[in-house]
C-alpha cells in the first residue's frame, strides 16, 4: 500500500489539500467550527458535476436510510457526506492517502455525520474486511487508478449481498494511446488501468455482473473539463490570493491535462450501473 499510496501523488489534483481549510476560511468557517456538508460542496468533490453527479448515482441504485455503502476512493470524503446527509444511509468511505483520510474524517466530525460515515484508510485490493457485506458500492472516478481490474471485481462481488449493485463514474481508453501519452496519463492522471470499452465490459461481465446501465460521459465531461479550466484561469487572482501560486500552477496544470486529453479524443468517460449476480 506504501509504494500506490506515494505514487499516487504524481497526480498533481491529489496535492496542496491545504487548499480545503484555504476555503473553509474564506467562508468565515476556519478552526473548528460546526459545519454543513452542503458547505463543502463546492470544493470536496473531486469528481465532475460536483453534487449532482452523487444524487445521479444515488437516484439510480435506489440507496435509502437501510442501505449499507461502499464507497472506493473516497477521497475527501464529499460524496460519502453528501450520500448519507441526504439519505441517512450508513457509509463506508474508503480511501488509499493518508492526508486525504484525515481530513476527510476530521471534515465529517465537523459536519455532525459521523455516526453514518465511516472513514477507513486502506488499499481496497488488501484490505481485510472481515467478513462484512454491503447493499451498494459507489466509486466517482477512483477505479481507473486500480491496476488488477479483474481483482476488485471479484472482491467487490464477494463484498456485495445478493443481487448488490455496483455503480461507478470511470475513465476508459477511446482510441490507443502512444507511448509517450501513455506515460503522461500514467503520472498525471495515475492512470494504471485504461482499457477500451469491449475490453471494459467484458471485464465487469467476466467477474459475474451483470450490466444494467451504461451512460457514455465522453462528451460531456470534455465540455465540463473545458468549462473548468476557463473558469478558473479566470479567477487566477483570487485563487493565488487564497491559495498561493504553487498551488493555482498545480491545478491549472492538472486541469489543462485531463481537458487536453479529453479533446483529443483519446479519454473517454462512463457511467455505469451492474448488480451482482
Amino acid at each position: 500500500m506504501a509504494d500506490h499510496a506515494v505514487r499516487i501523488k504524481s497526480m498533481k489534483l491529489y496535492s496542496h489539500i491545504d487548499r480545503v481549510h484555504n476555503e473553509l476560511a474564506e467562508l468565515g468557517k476556519a478552526g473548528d467550527a460546526p459545519l454543513a456538508a452542503a458547505d463543502l460542496a463546492a470544493f470536496d468533490q473531486l469528481h465532475y458535476h460536483g453534487t449532482d453527479a452523487v444524487d445521479a448515482g444515488v437516484a439510480l441504485v435506489g440507496i435509502d436510510r437501510d442501505t449499507r455503502v461502499l464507497e472506493i476512493g473516497a477521497g475527501l470524503g464529499g460524496p460519502a457526506r453528501h450520500v448519507a446527509d441526504n439519505t441517512g444511509a450508513q457509509v463506508t468511505a474508503l480511501e488509499l492517502q493518508a492526508d486525504h483520510h484525515r481530513l476527510a474524517a476530521e471534515l465529517t466530525e465537523r459536519c455532525g455525520l459521523a455516526g453514518h460515515v465511516t472513514h477507513v484508510r486502506g488499499d481496497f485490493l488488501s484490505h481485510d474486511w472481515r467478513g462484512r457485506r454491503f447493499d451498494v458500492i459507489v466509486s466517482w472516478l477512483a477505479l481507473y487508478h486500480i491496476p488488477d481490474r479483474p481483482r476488485l471485481l471479484r472482491i467487490a462481488r464477494d463484498l456485495l449481498a445478493d443481487g448488490g449493485a455496483f455503480y461507478a463514474e470511470d475513465l476508459f481508453s477511446r482510441r490507443p494511446f502512444d507511448a509517450n501519452q501513455w506515460a503522461q496519463v500514467t503520472s498525471g492522471l495515475y492512470a494504471n488501468h485504461l482499457p477500451d470499452w469491449a475490453a471494459y465490459r467484458a471485464e465487469v461481465e467476466d467477474a459475474g455482473f451483470s450490466l444494467v446501465q451504461v451512460n457514455d460521459m465522453s462528451d460531456d465531461w470534455t465540455h465540463f473539463t473545458g468549462e473548468r479550466l476557463a473558469a478558473y484561469r479566470a479567477a487566477r487572482a483570487r485563487h493565488i490570493r487564497v491559495h498561493g501560486a504553487p498551488t493555482y500552477r498545480a491545478m491549472e496544470d492538472f486541469y489543462s491535462l485531463v481537458n487536453g486529453y479529453f479533446r483529443s479524443g483519446k479519454l473517454g468517460g462512463i457511467r455505469w450501473l451492474a448488480r451482482r449476480v
